[in-house]
């Protein structure tokens, strides 16, 4: 099931949380919302599982509007808050089983869909503790079930790994994994690791606005317009083969790298690839050239000139 977003805005007096964001979440995909706190992810969450009305624009889950029809639209949605709403001094399996009725499941199907979750959400040695027992780590997978319980075709997770120590948040990226086999998941977070490891697309918003739509590599390569490679050259004194690099056409700057190995990150000129020159060079000089790899730009300098820019 798809999740539309149009034009929406809103406005907290005269702050704008949220300012005419539009996307599209195919079904079956894994979607990463990120941006740095206070760039209106949560509020946007909160309108998508209708919490929340927008001051302009709407949402269409499987082309149901959340303005006209929220009450169908929540049929679909499964949501765990960044807060997650447990009720600490139930069972686990009582809680479920209470979550379920009010989601609505039939009575007959109630027991079924327990079992499946405490099975998926790997809750078996601890369905009947109670959930303020539990580690973080098993109440964040009991918050999972409580989402999933209803069998809802869109999963809306916000911050899902909050608070959790590193094997359980590599335990719940791949629980995550496995659930978007089947779900259209959006999955909020300003943990750019986490998105990176988990979806498969990632919108990246700031100030309210929609800065970034596309995959890791994407972002990545749109934001750098100047070609980057390291450069490894063995036979030649490195001095001699800095001062050529550097007076290639082409080139731009050189930087030594440790003085431990013959290796240079050499960055072209805008618009204009080096390679061919280094290459040509090495071939004049008799120097053996034995690595030229692209650099990409990390995740984490997109996402902050992104966030800081706009």
């Amino acid at each position: 099931m798809e999740v539309i977003v149009e034009n929406i805005t809103k406005t907290y007096g005269f702050q704008k949380a949220v300012d005419n964001i539009s996307f599209k979440v195919n079904q079956g995909e894994i979607v990463g919302f990120l941006g740095p706190n206070g760039a209106g992810k949560t509020t946007t969450m909160k309108i998508i599982t209708c919490y929340m009305r927008p001051n302009e624009g709407d949402v269409r889950i499987g082309g149901v509007s959340v303005l006209e029809n929220p009450e169908e639209v929540k049929k679909h949605i499964g949501y765990l808050p960044e807060a997650n709403p447990l009720y600490k001094e139930m069972p686990v399996i009582d809680y479920l089983h209470f979550v379920a009725e009010i989601q609505g499941v039939p009575s007959g199907k109630i027991r079924e869909r327990i079992l499946e979750m405490i099975k998926i959400c790997g809750l078996k040695q601890e369905r009947y503790k109670k959930i303020n027992e539990l580690s973080k780590g098993y109440q964040q997978r009991v918050g999972l079930a409580q989402a999933l319980i209803h069998d809802p075709e869109v999963l809306i997770l916000d911050e899902p790994t909050s608070g959790l120590d590193p094997n359980q948040i590599v335990e719940i990226r791949e629980l995550i994994r496995r659930i978007g086999r089947e779900k259209t998941v959006i999955l909020c977070s300003h943990i750019l690791a986490e998105v990176e490891a988990t979806c498969d697309r990632i919108l990246i918003i700031s100030k309210g606005q929609l800065v970034a739509d596309g995959t890791a590599n994407t972002l990545r390569k749109q934001a750098q317009d100047k070609e980057i490679v390291k450069v490894t050259i063995e036979d030649g004194e490195r001095n001699e083969i800095y001062r050529s690099l550097q007076a290639l056409d082409a080139v731009e700057l050189v930087d030594l790298l440790p003085a431990n190995t013959q290796s240079y990150e050499v960055q072209s000129k805008p618009g204009i690839s080096s390679r061919k020159a280094i290459f040509r060079l090495c071939a004049d000089k008799g120097w053996t050239l034995t690595e030229m790899t692209p650099i990409e730009r990390k995740l984490e300098e997109v996402f902050r000139e992104l966030t800081i820019t706009n």
